[in-house]
Formats: C-alpha cells, sequence, structure tokens
C-alpha cells in the first residue's frame, strides 16, 4: 500500500490542491559541507519544554566538524502530525546529497483513537495498518510516517538516521527502570523498512544507561518541570548519549563527529 508524505488524512485528498511549481521536491547538487537536519519533538527542539529546558539537539553541533545543524524540531510534535504539518515535506524541499535527517519520535504518539483525536496519536501497529478517528478521517502507523518520510529523504541522496525517543526520568520513581516504549521497535522498524541509505541508534537506551551511570541526584535535577524534559545540563548529556550511539554504530555521521569513541561518556551496546 503506497501512501504520500505530504499527507495521511486520507479524507481531506479531495480538497488538497497540488503544491505549487517551486513547492514540488527537487534533488539539489552535493554540498561541500552537509547540513544535519534534525526532525523531532521538544526533547529535540530548541526552547524545550519550556522554561528552564532545553532539547538536545542544540547541543549536538559541539560534537560536529565540517557538517552544520539545522534543527527543525517542533514541541508537541508526533510522526503523525509533523507530516499533516507539511513539515517533512519542508526539508525535503531543502535537503541536498549528502546531507543526513535525524528522526525522532514517540513522546506524543500514543494514546487511543477509539474516542477522540488529538490530531498526534498513530494508528497502532508496526506495519500499513490504518485507523479511522471518530470524524472519520483516516490515520497511519508510526512505522508509516517514519518509513515514507525515510525514504523520500533517501531518494533524494540523503541518509537517514531513524533514532529512538529518549527516555522519561527513569529514576522517578525511586529506584531506576527503565523499558522502552512501543515506539523504539517501532523506530527500529521503520529504518528497515526504508533500507539502504538509512540507519537505526538506540538513543533512549544510551540515553538510559548515562543516567543509570550518574544516579538519582544527579539526573533528578535534570528535569526541573516534569519527567520528560530536561535542563540544559540534562539535554547536553543526551547529546552526547546520540553522538555514543552514531559512533558506536559508525554511520554515515560518524565522520563528522570530532570526539573519538573513548571521549564520549558510556559504552556501545
Amino acid at each position: 500500500m503506497k501512501y504520500s508524505i505530504s499527507a495521511s488524512v486520507l479524507a481531506l485528498a479531495a480538497s488538497t490542491t497540488a503544491l505549487p511549481a517551486n513547492k514540488q521536491h527537487q534533488k539539489h547538487a552535493k554540498r561541500a559541507s552537509p547540513k544535519v537536519w534534525l526532525a523531532g519533538d521538544s526533547t529535540m527542539a530548541s526552547g524545550g519544554g519550556g522554561s528552564g529546558t532545553q532539547g538536545w539537539g542544540e547541543y549536538l553541533q559541539y560534537s560536529l566538524s565540517g557538517a552544520t545543524v539545522e534543527n527543525e524540531a517542533r514541541g508537541g510534535r508526533s510522526a503523525r502530525s509533523y507530516t499533516d504539518e507539511g513539515r517533512f515535506d519542508d526539508i525535503a524541499d531543502q535537503v541536498s546529497s549528502g546531507d543526513i535527517v535525524v528522526i525522532e519520535f514517540g513522546h506524543n504518539d500514543g494514546g487511543s483513537l477509539s474516542t477522540t483525536d488529538n490530531g498526534r496519536t498513530d494508528c497502532a501497529g508496526d506495519g500499513d495498518e490504518t485507523c479511522t478517528t471518530p470524524d472519520g478521517l483516516t490515520v497511519q502507523t508510526f512505522v508509516t510516517y517514519v518509513t515514507n518520510a525515510g525514504k523520500t529523504f533517501v531518494d533524494k541522496g540523503a541518509t537517514v538516521i531513524v533514532s529512538s525517543q529518549t527516555p522519561n526520568n527513569p529514576w522517578e520513581e525511586g529506584d531506576f527502570a527503565y523499558t522502552g516504549t512501543r515506539f523504539v521497535g517501532y523506530a527500529e522498524t521503520a529504518a528497515t523498512n526504508i533500507g539502504d541509505g538509512a540507519f537505526y541508534v538506540d538513543h533512549g537506551q544510551y540515553v538510559a544507561n548515562i543516567f543509570e551511570s550518574l544516579g538519582k541526584d544527579e539526573v533528578d535535577a535534570f528535569f526541573p518541570n516534569d519527567h520528560t524534559h530536561t535542563s540544559p545540563e540534562g539535554a547536553d548529556h543526551v547529546a552526547k548519549a546520540f553522538v555514543k550511539a552514531v559512533l558506536c554504530a559508525d554511520n554515515d555521521l560518524a565522520q563528522y563527529v570530532s570526539n573519538s569513541t573513548s571521549s564520549v561518556e558510556g559504552s556501545c551496546v
């Protein structure tokens, strides 16, 4: 079953006009220095989740040399809403061959479509399942949204890194506990579906490992407002965990990391 990246809501298709000529995807020439595009939610975005917080995407640039980060993450988004708002398309319109796109969602993708629709919840499942909302809209799965976006970027010559979501504070109940949500597995499935040119990194596990080593008191201080959004110091650790995952996976972004694997905290998993 084939879907358009730019619209998952089939009921709106009849009223949707074609993109103007200048918005059609074009393959841009390879840049001298690649851009690293970040697509995600508030845990990655500039400003994080409000006062006292910051997204980890704001710290990635400090570990890179020869590549420039473009943080297009937005608070409150899911793979579905990021698709429906045309944000994947906006990145695709600017991507050049040799660029790298990091996709990381999950925090806003859960919920139920049985009685209400918040515009973010995906259809449950790890394939091409679809769901119908109470308003009659058709919704796709997390895997479909990310797969379609990733294939668009790869077709334009970019490398895609599908990253598992960051964990909530694993110390909040007193003892350390981390179990990845179903979206961790969905992210890996999407990377596999995209195929050549795509890589998966288990960012959530790398963050959890670092947070376990730092201990409860230090990690609790990383979450000033809730159990999801980190302080700037916490975000810096989360960014380092992503870099460690990239180095350990030795994917296409690794060549632009200025730190050696051993100098970045944590161990390969």
